[in-house]
Protein backbone atom coordinates (compact mmCIF):
# COMPACT_ATOMS: atom_id res chain seq x y z
CA UNK A 1 0.00 0.00 0.00
CA UNK A 2 2.79 2.42 0.90
CA UNK A 3 4.42 1.95 -2.49
CA UNK A 4 1.12 2.51 -4.28
CA UNK A 5 0.40 5.81 -2.51
CA UNK A 6 3.88 7.15 -3.25
CA UNK A 7 2.97 7.10 -6.95
CA UNK A 8 -0.54 8.58 -6.76
CA UNK A 9 -1.46 12.22 -7.47
CA UNK A 10 -2.63 13.91 -4.28
CA UNK A 11 -4.53 17.06 -3.42
CA UNK A 12 -4.99 18.80 -0.08
CA UNK A 13 -8.39 20.49 -0.08
CA UNK A 14 -8.19 24.26 0.37
CA UNK A 15 -11.57 24.53 2.11
CA UNK A 16 -10.48 21.99 4.77
CA UNK A 17 -7.66 24.15 6.13
CA UNK A 18 -5.21 21.33 5.28
CA UNK A 19 -7.22 18.75 7.24
CA UNK A 20 -8.19 16.58 4.28
CA UNK A 21 -5.99 15.13 1.54
CA UNK A 22 -7.35 13.11 -1.37
CA UNK A 23 -5.48 10.74 -3.67
CA UNK A 24 -6.33 9.93 -7.27
CA UNK A 25 -6.56 6.19 -7.86
CA UNK A 26 -7.64 4.78 -11.23
CA UNK A 27 -9.11 8.14 -12.28
CA UNK A 28 -11.12 8.79 -9.09
CA UNK A 29 -10.27 10.86 -6.01
CA UNK A 30 -10.63 9.50 -2.51
CA UNK A 31 -9.32 9.34 1.04
CA UNK A 32 -6.39 7.00 1.59
CA UNK A 33 -8.27 4.63 3.92
CA UNK A 34 -11.09 4.21 1.39
CA UNK A 35 -8.68 3.53 -1.46
CA UNK A 36 -6.97 0.94 0.71
CA UNK A 37 -10.38 -0.64 1.35
CA UNK A 38 -11.16 -0.62 -2.36
CA UNK A 39 -7.87 -2.32 -3.23
CA UNK A 40 -8.44 -4.96 -0.56
CA UNK A 41 -11.94 -5.60 -1.91
CA UNK A 42 -10.61 -5.85 -5.47
CA UNK A 43 -8.07 -8.42 -4.36
CA UNK A 44 -10.13 -10.56 -2.00
CA UNK A 45 -13.89 -10.10 -2.42
CA UNK A 46 -15.65 -13.11 -3.92
CA UNK A 47 -19.14 -12.11 -4.98
CA UNK A 48 -21.98 -14.61 -5.10
CA UNK A 49 -24.58 -14.58 -7.90
CA UNK A 50 -27.28 -13.75 -5.35
CA UNK A 51 -25.50 -10.60 -4.15
CA UNK A 52 -27.28 -7.30 -4.80
CA UNK A 53 -25.01 -4.26 -4.77
CA UNK A 54 -26.42 -0.91 -3.65
CA UNK A 55 -24.18 1.59 -5.41
CA UNK A 56 -23.98 5.36 -5.21
CA UNK A 57 -21.76 8.37 -4.95
CA UNK A 58 -21.81 9.88 -1.44
CA UNK A 59 -24.77 12.08 -0.49
CA UNK A 60 -27.11 10.94 -3.26
CA UNK A 61 -29.64 8.99 -1.19
CA UNK A 62 -27.49 6.11 0.06
CA UNK A 63 -28.92 5.97 3.59
CA UNK A 64 -32.50 5.93 2.30
CA UNK A 65 -31.75 3.27 -0.33
CA UNK A 66 -30.13 1.05 2.31
CA UNK A 67 -33.07 1.42 4.69
CA UNK A 68 -35.68 0.67 2.02
CA UNK A 69 -33.76 -2.32 0.63
CA UNK A 70 -33.15 -3.76 4.10
CA UNK A 71 -36.83 -3.36 5.03
CA UNK A 72 -37.92 -5.00 1.77
CA UNK A 73 -35.81 -8.14 2.12
CA UNK A 74 -36.41 -8.61 5.85
CA UNK A 75 -40.18 -7.95 5.88
CA UNK A 76 -41.06 -11.62 6.43
CA UNK A 77 -38.99 -11.65 9.59
CA UNK A 78 -39.63 -8.13 10.91
CA UNK A 79 -42.33 -5.49 10.65
CA UNK A 80 -42.47 -1.76 11.30
CA UNK A 81 -42.49 -2.40 15.07
CA UNK A 82 -39.66 -4.95 15.28
CA UNK A 83 -37.26 -3.99 12.48
CA UNK A 84 -33.57 -3.55 13.40
CA UNK A 85 -33.84 -0.21 11.57
CA UNK A 86 -35.57 1.15 14.68
CA UNK A 87 -32.48 0.61 16.83
CA UNK A 88 -29.66 0.34 14.28
CA UNK A 89 -28.37 2.91 11.79
CA UNK A 90 -29.05 1.84 8.14
CA UNK A 91 -25.31 1.94 7.39
CA UNK A 92 -24.78 -0.63 10.13
CA UNK A 93 -27.54 -2.84 8.75
CA UNK A 94 -26.07 -3.13 5.24
CA UNK A 95 -22.30 -3.85 5.05
CA UNK A 96 -20.02 -1.51 3.11
CA UNK A 97 -17.64 -3.14 0.64
CA UNK A 98 -14.74 -0.79 1.34
CA UNK A 99 -14.90 -1.35 5.12
CA UNK A 100 -16.89 -4.47 6.05
CA UNK A 101 -15.35 -7.35 4.11
CA UNK A 102 -15.38 -9.67 7.13
CA UNK A 103 -19.06 -8.96 7.76
CA UNK A 104 -19.89 -9.68 4.10
CA UNK A 105 -17.96 -12.96 4.25
CA UNK A 106 -19.89 -13.85 7.40
CA UNK A 107 -23.18 -13.13 5.63
CA UNK A 108 -22.13 -15.35 2.73
CA UNK A 109 -21.30 -18.15 5.10
CA UNK A 110 -24.11 -17.97 7.63
CA UNK A 111 -27.12 -16.38 5.92
CA UNK A 112 -28.77 -15.57 2.63
CA UNK A 113 -28.54 -11.80 3.23
CA UNK A 114 -27.77 -10.48 -0.27
CA UNK A 115 -27.18 -6.74 0.23
CA UNK A 116 -23.74 -5.17 -0.18
CA UNK A 117 -23.25 -1.40 -0.38
CA UNK A 118 -20.44 0.54 -2.04
CA UNK A 119 -19.51 4.01 -3.26
CA UNK A 120 -17.04 2.61 -5.77
CA UNK A 121 -17.48 3.52 -9.44
CA UNK A 122 -18.34 0.56 -11.66
CA UNK A 123 -14.80 0.46 -13.08
CA UNK A 124 -13.33 -0.15 -9.62
CA UNK A 125 -15.71 -2.92 -8.53
CA UNK A 126 -14.12 -6.30 -7.76
CA UNK A 127 -14.01 -8.48 -10.87
CA UNK A 128 -16.19 -11.15 -9.24
CA UNK A 129 -19.15 -8.72 -9.18
CA UNK A 130 -19.06 -8.67 -12.97
CA UNK A 131 -18.22 -12.33 -13.55
CA UNK A 132 -21.01 -13.46 -11.21
CA UNK A 133 -23.41 -11.08 -13.00
CA UNK A 134 -24.61 -9.55 -9.72
CA UNK A 135 -27.56 -7.21 -9.76
CA UNK A 136 -26.78 -3.55 -9.12
CA UNK A 137 -29.03 -0.74 -7.90
CA UNK A 138 -27.61 2.72 -8.57
CA UNK A 139 -29.10 5.87 -7.04
CA UNK A 140 -28.23 9.33 -8.34
CA UNK A 141 -29.34 12.89 -7.58
CA UNK A 142 -29.39 16.50 -8.76
CA UNK A 143 -25.75 17.56 -8.83
CA UNK A 144 -26.31 20.89 -7.06
CA UNK A 145 -27.92 19.26 -4.01
CA UNK A 146 -25.11 16.68 -4.03
CA UNK A 147 -22.54 19.48 -3.79
CA UNK A 148 -24.33 21.12 -0.86
CA UNK A 149 -24.92 17.85 1.00
CA UNK A 150 -21.27 16.85 0.58
CA UNK A 151 -20.14 20.26 1.77
CA UNK A 152 -22.15 20.15 4.98
CA UNK A 153 -21.12 16.56 5.70
CA UNK A 154 -17.44 17.19 5.06
CA UNK A 155 -17.08 20.32 7.19
CA UNK A 156 -18.68 18.44 10.09
CA UNK A 157 -16.35 15.53 9.43
CA UNK A 158 -13.20 17.65 9.65
CA UNK A 159 -14.74 19.75 12.45
CA UNK A 160 -14.86 23.14 10.76
CA UNK A 161 -17.38 25.92 11.13
CA UNK A 162 -19.22 27.08 8.01
CA UNK A 163 -17.64 30.51 8.29
CA UNK A 164 -14.17 28.93 8.30
CA UNK A 165 -14.77 26.75 5.22
CA UNK A 166 -16.00 28.87 2.29
CA UNK A 167 -18.60 27.10 0.16
CA UNK A 168 -17.07 28.78 -2.90
CA UNK A 169 -13.81 26.90 -2.38
CA UNK A 170 -15.61 23.58 -1.94
CA UNK A 171 -17.69 24.23 -5.07
CA UNK A 172 -14.61 25.05 -7.14
CA UNK A 173 -12.89 21.80 -6.18
CA UNK A 174 -16.04 19.74 -6.76
CA UNK A 175 -16.39 21.43 -10.17
CA UNK A 176 -12.82 20.35 -10.96
CA UNK A 177 -13.81 16.78 -10.07
CA UNK A 178 -11.92 16.75 -6.76
CA UNK A 179 -14.24 15.17 -4.18
CA UNK A 180 -14.57 11.82 -2.44
CA UNK A 181 -15.25 9.23 -5.17
CA UNK A 182 -15.31 12.07 -7.71
CA UNK A 183 -15.63 13.29 -10.38
CA UNK A 184 -19.35 12.80 -9.72
CA UNK A 185 -20.31 12.83 -13.42
CA UNK A 186 -17.68 10.22 -14.28
CA UNK A 187 -18.95 8.03 -11.42
CA UNK A 188 -22.44 8.15 -12.91
CA UNK A 189 -21.16 7.47 -16.40
CA UNK A 190 -19.38 4.26 -15.37
CA UNK A 191 -22.72 2.80 -14.28
CA UNK A 192 -24.67 4.27 -17.18
CA UNK A 193 -22.30 2.69 -19.70
CA UNK A 194 -22.43 -0.62 -17.83
CA UNK A 195 -26.24 -0.51 -17.83
CA UNK A 196 -26.25 -0.14 -21.60
CA UNK A 197 -24.00 -3.20 -21.91
CA UNK A 198 -25.67 -5.41 -19.28
CA UNK A 199 -29.27 -4.25 -19.63
CA UNK A 200 -32.03 -3.13 -17.24
CA UNK A 201 -32.45 -6.61 -15.77
CA UNK A 202 -29.00 -6.34 -14.14
CA UNK A 203 -28.61 -2.63 -13.35
CA UNK A 204 -31.46 -0.49 -12.02
CA UNK A 205 -31.13 3.30 -12.00
CA UNK A 206 -33.13 5.16 -9.34
CA UNK A 207 -33.31 8.94 -9.21
CA UNK A 208 -33.53 10.46 -5.74
CA UNK A 209 -36.01 13.10 -6.83
CA UNK A 210 -38.29 10.45 -8.39
CA UNK A 211 -38.12 8.45 -5.16
CA UNK A 212 -39.29 11.49 -3.21
CA UNK A 213 -42.05 12.31 -5.70
CA UNK A 214 -43.60 8.82 -5.84
CA UNK A 215 -41.96 6.70 -3.16
CA UNK A 216 -44.49 3.86 -3.32
CA UNK A 217 -43.98 3.22 -7.04
CA UNK A 218 -40.20 3.39 -6.72
CA UNK A 219 -40.22 0.99 -3.75
CA UNK A 220 -42.32 -1.49 -5.76
CA UNK A 221 -39.85 -1.18 -8.63
CA UNK A 222 -36.92 -1.72 -6.26
CA UNK A 223 -38.50 -4.78 -4.62
CA UNK A 224 -39.29 -6.35 -7.99
CA UNK A 225 -35.74 -5.78 -9.25
CA UNK A 226 -33.92 -7.22 -6.24
CA UNK A 227 -36.12 -10.32 -6.28
CA UNK A 228 -38.49 -9.60 -3.39
CA UNK A 229 -41.69 -8.41 -5.12
CA UNK A 230 -44.76 -7.51 -3.09
CA UNK A 231 -47.76 -9.83 -3.33
CA UNK A 232 -51.25 -8.55 -4.06
CA UNK A 233 -52.17 -9.35 -0.48
CA UNK A 234 -49.22 -7.31 0.84
CA UNK A 235 -50.26 -4.36 -1.29
CA UNK A 236 -53.84 -4.62 0.00
CA UNK A 237 -52.80 -4.79 3.65
CA UNK A 238 -50.51 -1.74 3.45
CA UNK A 239 -47.13 -3.45 3.73
CA UNK A 240 -45.57 -1.06 1.17
CA UNK A 241 -46.95 2.01 2.93
CA UNK A 242 -45.63 0.75 6.26
CA UNK A 243 -42.14 0.31 4.82
CA UNK A 244 -42.24 3.74 3.21
CA UNK A 245 -43.32 5.34 6.48
CA UNK A 246 -40.77 3.46 8.58
CA UNK A 247 -37.92 4.41 6.23
CA UNK A 248 -39.00 8.03 5.81
CA UNK A 249 -36.62 10.82 6.75
CA UNK A 250 -39.02 12.10 9.41
CA UNK A 251 -39.16 8.72 11.11
CA UNK A 252 -35.51 7.66 10.84
CA UNK A 253 -34.08 11.06 11.77
CA UNK A 254 -36.12 11.14 14.98
CA UNK A 255 -35.04 7.72 16.23
CA UNK A 256 -32.78 7.79 19.27
CA UNK A 257 -30.05 5.79 17.52
CA UNK A 258 -29.87 8.29 14.67
CA UNK A 259 -29.98 11.36 16.89
CA UNK A 260 -27.31 10.32 19.40
CA UNK A 261 -25.60 7.15 18.16
CA UNK A 262 -22.36 6.72 16.26
CA UNK A 263 -21.58 4.78 13.08
CA UNK A 264 -18.64 2.39 13.59
CA UNK A 265 -18.54 3.28 17.27
CA UNK A 266 -16.11 0.43 17.93
CA UNK A 267 -13.38 2.32 16.04
CA UNK A 268 -12.96 5.89 17.36
CA UNK A 269 -10.61 6.81 14.51
CA UNK A 270 -13.38 6.45 11.92
CA UNK A 271 -16.61 6.67 13.95
CA UNK A 272 -19.11 9.27 12.70
CA UNK A 273 -22.13 10.68 14.51
CA UNK A 274 -25.28 9.18 12.99
CA UNK A 275 -27.03 12.55 12.93
CA UNK A 276 -24.69 13.68 10.15
CA UNK A 277 -26.44 11.25 7.80
CA UNK A 278 -29.81 12.90 8.47
CA UNK A 279 -29.47 16.60 7.66
CA UNK A 280 -32.45 17.77 5.57
CA UNK A 281 -33.25 15.35 2.73
CA UNK A 282 -34.67 18.29 0.78
CA UNK A 283 -34.79 19.02 -2.92
CA UNK A 284 -33.55 22.47 -3.86
CA UNK A 285 -31.48 23.30 -0.76
CA UNK A 286 -28.77 24.32 -3.24
CA UNK A 287 -30.65 27.59 -3.81
CA UNK A 288 -29.48 28.70 -0.36
CA UNK A 289 -25.82 28.27 -1.38
CA UNK A 290 -25.37 28.75 -5.14
CA UNK A 291 -24.83 32.02 -6.94
CA UNK A 292 -26.33 32.39 -10.43
CA UNK A 293 -22.82 32.01 -11.82
CA UNK A 294 -22.26 28.72 -9.97
CA UNK A 295 -25.62 27.39 -11.14
CA UNK A 296 -24.93 28.19 -14.80
CA UNK A 297 -21.41 26.84 -14.54
CA UNK A 298 -22.33 23.44 -13.08
CA UNK A 299 -25.42 23.07 -15.31
CA UNK A 300 -23.31 23.65 -18.41
CA UNK A 301 -20.74 21.13 -17.21
CA UNK A 302 -23.38 18.44 -16.60
CA UNK A 303 -24.85 19.06 -20.05
CA UNK A 304 -21.41 18.51 -21.56
CA UNK A 305 -20.57 15.42 -19.53
CA UNK A 306 -23.94 13.65 -19.83
CA UNK A 307 -24.85 14.65 -23.38
CA UNK A 308 -24.89 11.01 -24.53
CA UNK A 309 -27.25 9.90 -21.78
CA UNK A 310 -30.92 10.36 -20.98
CA UNK A 311 -30.07 11.30 -17.38
CA UNK A 312 -31.12 14.69 -16.05
CA UNK A 313 -29.20 16.00 -13.04
CA UNK A 314 -30.23 19.64 -13.16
Amino acid sequence: MEDIFKTLPQHTCSWSKDRMTLFKYQEFWNLQELIEGAILAQQTFKAQPSDVLLCSCPKTGTTWLKALSFAIITRQKFNEFTSPLLTTMPHDCVPFLEKDLEKIKENHKNSCFPLVATHLPYTLLPESVITENCKIVYVYRNVKDVVVSNYNFMIELVKLRVEDAPFEEFFDEFYQGVSCYGPYWDHILTYWKASKERGPSRILFLKYEDMKRDTTSEVKKLAEFIGYPFSVEEEKTGVIENIVKMCSFDNLSNLEVNKNGKHRSDDPTISIENRLYFRKAEDGDWKNYFTDEMKDKIDKLMDQKLIETDLVLK
